[in-house]
């Protein structure tokens, strides 16, 4: 081994100094300690960028929280390991959303408020667009939190503090509202934040995205604060900003390629995984009443049986080669963007709000709308297919059962945001999903993740029995405060 005798002897002075110095003598070492490359305040433009990253990772994120959630809504089938689609206990923490964007979107708040820091932050946008941006990120990242677990800190987090309690999905869906409503009325006619990923600085977007999102929120109270969530989706509908209702308004996340993929084209191609198929259920239900959105939404129609043991799984995946893996090639380039909220989901919500007498607008005719959005959208402009398909007797409203056809149109929409699509099974019971082979029930809840009762245990426990089922606290079985 080769002595670098320049360090020894610079570490030999240094020691001479400490062994020799007087206690009550301060060594000042000037900026030895201080590295020049790195930023000692962060730059608020990098940290929106980077939450904005992740946003696709909201709609797949390859055997994370969000992809379980696709499992139990059935719109993913495990290929070889089976064990979360049979509902082995997940062990899922959801430290990563708080460490990671939760955390940063708080610090473009914290910079854009402090007087010590906000001159410097505006650089990169007007203090009140960015802070604006960032209360409307962090709605739907918790909203994605709170929906997977149910109660969970909120209102002390991000606060540096270590004991945190958890708040009641109720009161967090309410301050959501309260949150939304302020973020769309605070823009102003300053600079657009820089770094914005989504919408390129477009104040108008986020303004539509943000009514988008108070309006599909207030729609998931429906079963358990009626009164209020009308409220809050009328106001939304009505606000002079508008909501996404166009597909020229999707919120749609692209990327660049290189070393910034499509999360799709990144798993298979990249980490060259395939553990994931296109759910049977999915493609049987499409395939059997020729919706042509089965020719994207995978490689192929063969949909993979969900819930197989891990036996049976391999035995189908040898015999069908040809299963569909998730995404067809043509929208799941290493560019191809991933879908956020669209203007079908917005039509349909729509509908439902029409359909529960929230609205005097046409159920039918935004139903037809949302469903010709979502074929668009993917790129499907076969009027006559889709009129075929819309005159099935279980998609056209004529016969009756709006209700179902509207949910199950949802379910079909939101495909492959499987966040969403298990949320609209839960809330409305359509479609008919059954559960796994040898199982009785499917999920409606992710457990607390065992860092939980080590890190936050008094907190942890008070929240964890409020999910009763089966004689076990914190159960995945047991509803959350919307799930009636």
């Amino acid at each position: 081994m080769k002595l670098n005798i320049k360090n020894l002897t610079y570490t030999a002075a240094i020691a001479t100094v400490l062994l020799t110095g007087s206690s009550c003598e301060k060594v000042d070492f000037g900026t030895i300690n201080q590295n020049p490359n790195q930023t000692t305040e962060p730059i608020t433009s990098a940290l929106l960028t980077n939450a904005l990253s992740s946003i696709g990772n909201r709609t797949w994120d390859a055997g994370g929280v969000v992809t379980i959630a696709g499992l139990y809504g059935q719109y993913f089938s495990e290929t070889q390991y089976t064990d979360v689609s049979r509902y082995a206990t997940p062990t899922a923490n959801w430290d990563g959303f708080y460490s990671g964007v939760l955390y940063d979107l708080q610090n473009i708040i914290n910079y854009n408020s402090n007087d010590a820091t906000k001159v410097k932050a505006a650089v990169n946008g007007s203090n009140a667009n960015q802070i604006a941006v960032a209360r409307i990120l962090k709605v739907y990242n918790y909203w994605i939190l709170t929906d997977l677990y149910g109660d969970l800190p909120y209102k002390e987090a991000l606060k540096g503090k270590g004991l945190i309690p958890y708040d009641t999905q109720e009161s967090v869906y309410a301050d959501f509202l309260k949150e939304l409503k302020e973020a769309v009325g605070q823009f102003d006619g300053g600079l657009a934040p820089t770094g914005d990923i989504l919408f390129n600085g477009s104040t108008a977007r986020w303004k539509k995205f943000g009514n988008s999102l108070r309006m599909l929120i207030a729609l998931r109270m429906s079963k358990a604060n009626a009164a209020s969530g009308r409220t809050e989706f009328a106001a939304a509908l009505a606000d002079g900003a508008g909501h996404i209702s166009a597909n020229a308004d999707n919120a749609i996340l692209t990327y660049p390629g290189g070393n910034f993929n499509n999360p799709f084209f990144g798993y298979y191609n990249v980490t060259k995984r395939d553990d994931y198929s296109v759910s049977k259920p999915l493609l049987d239900w499409m395939n059997s009443r020729s919706d042509l959105r089965n020719t994207v939404f995978g490689t192929s129609t063969v949909g993979f049986p969900f819930g197989l043991t891990r036996d049976a799984a391999v035995a189908f995946s040898n015999a069908n080669t040809n299963f569909a893996r998730l995404m067809a090639t043509s929208v799941a380039s290493s560019t191809s963007g991933v879908p956020v909220i669209t203007a079908s989901h917005m039509l349909l919500a729509r509908a439902e709000a029409a359909n529960l007498g929230w609205s005097s607008e046409n159920a039918t005719a935004l139903y037809s709308q949302g469903i010709e959005a979502s074929w668009n959208q993917w790129g499907l402009t076969n009027a006559g297919a889709l009129a075929s398909y819309m005159a099935n007797p279980d998609v056209s409203l004529t016969g009756g059962e709006i209700a179902k056809k509207i949910a199950t149109q949802q379910w079909i929409s939101w495909y492959p945001n499987g966040m969403q699509g298990w949320s609209v099974w839960r809330k409305t019971g359509f479609p008919a999903l059954t559960p796994a082979p040898g199982t009785t029930a499917i999920p409606r809840r992710l457990n607390y993740g065992p860092n939980e009762p080590q890190l936050n245990p008094e907190n942890y426990k008070v929240a964890a029995d409020r999910y009763q089922a089966n004689g076990a606290s914190n159960s995945q079985y047991a509803r959350m405060w919307w799930d009636k």
